[in-house]
């Protein structure tokens, strides 16, 4: 599936229409990015929609590194 809209929650404030990259099978969250060097927003990112769905597996995926392999990281709650 493509980008699933959400609500995601912080500090009891709801922040509309955040949008997830992909969802697939409605179980593991991916985070597209392009950059040389994430920042760790990233991570937070890819953790509140984690939170906001009640999934528990995120990929964020970084195009930008020079090897993709460096570019993936796995994230459970």
């Amino acid at each position: 599936m493509r980008q699933v809209e959400i609500d995601v929650i912080h500090k009891n404030k709801t922040i509309k229409g955040q949008r997830i990259d992909i969802l697939v099978e409605n179980e593991v969250v991916v985070e597209i990015k392009s950059l040389s060097k994430l920042p760790d927003v990233s991570t937070a990112q890819i953790l509140s929609y984690l939170k906001a769905t009640g999934l528990k597996r995120g990929l964020l995926i970084n195009f930008g590194s020079k090897m993709l392999r460096e570019g993936i990281k796995r994230i459970s709650l």
